[in-house]
Parts: structure tokens; sequence; C-alpha cells
């Protein structure tokens, strides 16, 4: 399950911690908007760590499809449901300033950069009037898309709105000439070094898995999911998983295309550096956890590639981790209860080229003290009902599988050696337990989610523990692999 983008040497090296040191910012999280966030704020002469529980990039910038588009499936239509049209105009006018900046940048470090048409498409019948609503609320928004009856795709559609100029890159492109950056400018960058809990007496301190403390005036947490409760977002965001797979194919330049309605389609070209071109194909995603099987979400976009792309060849498969707000709308800025010295960002929903450098972008100019003007009507937003009922939505919807995860575990045994690559999770005692046996190995755990209690469910694609409450995920043995638990499992 190793990206495409992952699949390299020579990542990023890591610098030792700066115990003791005096930090004017401290960012934890080392992907898109962590990096950005360091160097903007490096730049300003201010003394920045980045604290990466993993390696950079190992989580959704590592794993994403890297389209940098202000076309975004159905986001506009989506957002204009639920708030303003100032709200939604400041989306936008955040997402072209993300846009462009990350575009300059590119072409300043010599990042390659490929320039492509952004398509909404209708791959039903029954999705054209999706796509269409987005092709109005795009213009609406001032962005000059066009729509098109039928679209030269080599896959069935019934037309879609169409974004010339828009962009895709490698992703870990763009990370390598930021992470060299950041330390061109002063900043320091550390690699495996979870931070599970944090203190905001005096200067915010946060405590890392190995007893290490480390202080600063600022911190910057900018981790997908926040992993400090305190503003309660793993109750407003709703985990999302969804899956890719680059091929080998033959294929001439081509538009990064996204279906408008489920299951979703997203298609791309991948040029690379020995000048072949690779074709990815993603989509097929579901809220983490609650999936009757992962493997079949997987089979699904290799059966659709088989129809419309034939003689393709599977070289990479692997999926991402994205959260959705109760509006479409990022949460950005302080967090609460944190002092005014704790930051956040999260809620990309799966944008997150544009939506990281716009949040980087937010974070830094408020700390600096020039907030940017498309801040303020995002802050104002207003859950106006529908905003109500989803998050009414995604805590019931919580509540019904904490209760269901316990009366399943409950009818299960626990087989000592379930097969190579299951898991099984059921009673041993009072509590949950998960055996799972991987590459011969066979482990158990406790199978609750340290972060609230959830009982956890075994991923058959990726072989891990996933937590179908708000998304924790953990390896195996129990090491945290992402969301917002910081702890790992019990062993039993």
């Amino acid at each position: 399950m190793t990206s495409l983008w992952l699949d390299r040497p020579g990542l990023p090296a890591s610098d030792p911690l700066p115990v003791g040191e005096r930090l004017d910012d401290l960012v934890i999280g080392a992907g898109l908007t962590g990096l950005t966030t360091a160097l903007l704020l490096a730049r300003a002469g201010r003394r920045v760590a980045v604290i990466e529980a993993r390696t950079v990039g190992a989580v959704t910038t590592g794993n994403t499809t890297a389209k940098l588009s202000l076309l975004q499936g159905t986001k506009l239509s989506s957002i204009l449901r639920k708030q303003s049209h100032a709200v939604a105009q400041a989306y936008v006018d955040a997402n072209l300033e993300g846009q462009q900046w990350l575009v300059r940048f590119c072409a300043d470090h010599d990042v390659p950069v490929q320039t492509r048409d952004a398509i909404t498409y209708a791959a039903e019948i029954h999705q054209v009037e999706e796509a269409r609503n987005e092709h109005d609320a795009a213009r609406s928004l001032g962005l000059d898309v066009r729509w098109h009856d039928q679209l030269d795709l080599p896959f069935t559609n019934h037309g879609g709105a169409v974004l010339a100029d828009q962009y895709q890159f490698d992703p870990l492109d763009v990370l390598t000439a930021l992470a060299s950056q950041v330390r061109e400018h002063g900043g320091t960058i550390h690699e495996g070094h979870r931070v599970v809990s944090a203190s905001k007496t005096g200067l915010p301190t946060v405590h890392l898995d190995d007893g290490t403390e480390l202080t600063a005036s600022e911190v910057i947490l900018a981790t997908g999911t926040p992993i400090l409760d305190r503003g309660l977002y793993f109750a407003k965001l709703e985990p999302l998983r969804s899956y890719a797979l680059a091929f080998d194919f033959a294929t001439t330049p081509m538009p990064m295309s996204l279906s408008a309605g489920q299951p979703s389609r997203s298609i791309r070209d991948v040029p690379r550096a020995d000048g072949t071109t690779k074709l990815m194909i993603g989509g097929s995603g579901h809220t983490v956890g609650r999936t009757r099987s992962e493997a079949s979400h997987v089979d699904e976009l290799r059966e659709w590639t088989a129809r419309y792309f034939p003689g393709a060849a599977e070289t990479h498969v692997w999926s991402a981790q994205d959260y959705q707000s109760h509006d479409g709308i990022p949460y950005v800025g302080a967090l609460p209860r944190g002092g005014g010295r704790f930051h956040v960002a999260t809620g990309f929903d799966k944008w997150g080229m544009t939506n990281a450098v716009a949040a980087a972008r937010n974070l830094t100019a408020s700390l600096l003290g020039e907030p940017v003007s498309w801040s303020k009507p995002m802050a104002r937003r207003i859950t106006r009902p529908q905003g109500a009922a989803k998050i009414a939505e995604l805590n019931l919807s919580v509540g019904a599988y904490l209760a269901k995860g316990l009366v399943t575990a409950e009818l299960k045994d626990v087989p000592d050696s379930p097969p190579e690559g299951a898991g099984v999770v059921g009673r041993d005692g009072l509590l949950p337990t998960g055996v799972s046996t991987v590459d011969g190995q066979t482990c158990a755990v406790r199978a609750l989610c340290t972060h609230l209690g959830g009982v956890l469910k075994w991923n058959d694609q990726e072989k891990s523990w996933d937590c179908p409450l708000h998304g924790s995920r953990f390896t195996p043995d129990g090491e945290v692999l992402e969301g917002p638990a910081t702890r790992p499992l019990r062993t039993s």
C-alpha cells in the first residue's frame, strides 16, 4: 500500500530535536499544510520547528491525487446549499490564492507542474443535474467554467463542466522543495516523534511519546484532524477514506476528471521523470471503518479501469484519509480553549492542495498581524439548519456504530490465529480483543480505540485496525497510524 508518490528514495532526513531551545512556532505535521506554514513563518525570521509522527508526507499529502484545481467535483454547489454566497466566494478566493502561491513556488524551485483542464462530469444520466448545478455555482462565483453536452473522454459520460488551465504535480516533489526551503530559512524538521498531549500553562508545551517536552510561543496543529480534543472537531468532522491506483498505460495528456456522483471516479495522467506517463484512477470513497470490505472498493476501481483502459498494468495501489466539515468549509484559526496560542487547520474534504496553502497563508498572516481579506467571511460563517442537521447526523451515526460495535464484539469468538491477512474482533473476558495475522505474525490487541473507546474494525485492504467513530487507525500490533488518537492500543 505504498503510493506512487512515496515510492522513491532520498526523502528529506530528520533533524535532532530542539530540546531546551526557545521556539517561536512549533508546527505539528509535515504535510503540505505544515511545511508551507513553517516556511512562511521561517521566512518572517521566526524560529520554527516541525514535528512529524511518521515521515514527511506519510499521511494525506503523500497519498493524494494531487490536483491543484478550483473546480472541485461538486464542492461549490454543496457549499452554496449550506452557506451564504459571501462565504462561498471567500472559499474560492482562498483557494485561488493557495493555488497561485503554490504554482509560483514550484516555478521558483524547479518543481515540475502540468497544466490541465479540470472536469466535473456526469457518469450517469441522473448525474447531469448535479454537474450542471456545479457549473452554475462556479460561474456565480467568478470561475470561467464551460458546459459541454458531450466530453471527449475515453469513458462513458453525459457531459460536464470544464475549467481550463488548472494544475497537477507530484506532491512529494513539492514537499521535498518545501522542506529544503524551511531549513534554508533556519527551520528544522523532526520525523518519528508523535505528540501525545499538550499543556497551555505559561507558554504552550507539547509532550512527545518518548517523554520529551518542547515549548514554543505558538503551536500549529496541521495533522489532518486535530490531535487535541479541546475544539471538539472530531464531533464536526467526517473521516473519509478513498482509494487510488496507478497503471502503466500509453496515454497522451488528459484532463483531470472527476465524476459528479457516486461511486466517484477520479482520473488523471502522471508524467514521470523518465519520460513515461502513468494513468491514475481514484475514488470509491466511504466513511472510515464503515464498509463491509475495503478491498472490494479497490476491486471496483480495477474493474472500471479494465473496462475503459484495457491493457493497463497496475503498478501501485494505495488509499488516503480526508476529513469533511459539516458545511464543506475548512476550520482554520485559533483552537478553542487553547489560550490563543494553539492554532488549527482541518476539514479540507479531499481538496488539500489548494486548501492547505490557503490555510497556511491564513494562519501565518494572522500570527504576523496581517490577516488576509478572505479570512473574515469564512470565520464568520453561520451554521445553518442544513449544517446543523449534518452535525447531528454525524454524531447519531457515531452513537449507532458504538452500540453496534459492542454487540458485534460480544457475539464473535476470538480465534487463536486468523487466516493470513485477516483480523477478527471478539470477546476475551470483559473487553473486545482484536486478533490478526499479517506476514505470518499473529498479534492480539485490545480492540478499543484509545481516543474515545470505539470498537475497531479490521481493514482487509490495508491490514489495519480502523475506528468507525472518528477515523483513528492502528497497525496490526497497535501503533497509531492516523486520526485523533495519539496513544497505541493495549496488547492482549
